[in-house]
């Protein structure tokens, strides 16, 4: 008889915090393996994808970003986390609850439907995984926490400022945040941008920490100023896959030359411990144009990266072996 708890746990588990084994290569797709589920009861995290890329400058194919994202993670699943040494979901409840349904031919109302679908999730008192998509995402979902927290502190991690010109109607992957800072939800003041390569003529009242300043004096110094910057504040971040050297994420639209190495953006991720994390998002993964998966595995890895930090701040104790 088969073993009820062989393979295919994204459809059959029915805990949360389940996890068995699975054939790396073969089953049911879900991110790190969770639950696929639309019940909300005691869960803690939320991961769920934000198909759209209508918004891109350069590049289209994010859209089929969060479907890669969830196959780059089939081997996170398989061991406990490292560096920590636990598994995340002993301590965390999370599930996948699948994809923001978006209708592209009304691109009018997508939005509004990506606000109207994270309103829904925060209210039930959930923290969200997003996975774009292009970066215009961010500014619905950012709108969505600002309602419950207020104006949040944002950590991003790109290329890209993200900040150019605004005037009131232009709402793209490369002027949400303008837009959301002018409209107050984003404290700029407990803000910063992490591993920025392009210029831009205002910082916005942005700390900008740029790419080659963190190539001299290291991801801890960069995580010393995001965690004083941020301080108490609630805490979202967005990390644009793009903020990654296109030799460790050439899966994406707009890569720019002298980014972050891939264990730079990890070790980043697992320094903002300290920190009110509220939500996360990880954007702008093109598996088009992507190389081994090496793009997909890279925004799957800091993803489960946040959730370990998470499944850490709850109490969870770490293990580790070897030297770190």
């Amino acid at each position: 008889m088969t073993d009820p708890k062989s393979g295919d746990q994204a459809f059959l588990a029915t805990d949360s915090r389940e996890n068995w084994h699975e054939m790396t290569y073969a089953g049911a797709l879900s991110f790190a393996r969770r639950r696929y589920s639309r019940s909300l009861d005691g869960v803690d995290v939320v991961v769920s994808g934000i198909p759209f890329d209508g918004a891109v400058t350069n590049r289209p194919g994010c859209r089929m970003g969060p479907r890669a994202i969830r196959a780059g993670s089939t081997q996170l699943a398989e061991l406990k986390h490292f560096p920590f040494g636990f598994d995340p979901f002993e301590h965390l409840s999370v599930i996948d609850y699948g994809d923001c349904y978006l209708d592209p031919h009304h691109p009018d109302g997508i939005f509004s439907a990506i606000e109207s679908h994270a309103c829904l999730l925060l209210e039930a008192g959930v923290k969200m995984l997003s996975f774009g998509g292009d970066h215009s995402v961010s500014y619905p979902l950012l709108k969505a926490h600002a309602k419950k927290y207020g104006p949040v502190a944002l950590v991003q991690f790109d290329a890209h400022c993200d900040t150019w010109p605004d005037d009131g109607t232009r709402l793209d992957h490369g002027t949400m945040f303008a837009r959301a800072a002018s409209e107050g939800i984003i404290d700029v003041s407990a803000s910063t941008q992490v591993g920025l390569r392009s210029y831009n003529d205002s910082d916005h009242g942005f700390e900008i920490l740029t790419s080659p300043w963190i190539h001299r004096n290291g991801i801890d110094a960069a995580v010393d100023i995001v965690c004083q910057r941020a301080a108490d504040s609630p805490v979202y971040l967005s990390f644009d896959i793009d903020g990654l050297d296109p030799a460790f994420a050439p899966g994406t639209g707009t890569p720019v030359a002298g980014g972050l190495a891939s264990w730079q953006g990890l070790e980043f991720v697992r320094g903002l411990a300290p920190l009110k994390l509220i939500g996360m998002d990880v954007v702008e993964v093109a598996p088009a144009y992507d190389h081994a998966e090496i793009t997909a595995i890279a925004a799957a890895s800091v993803a489960y990266d946040w959730l370990a930090v998470l499944a850490k701040q709850k109490g969870a104790l770490q293990h580790p072996v070897g030297r770190l």
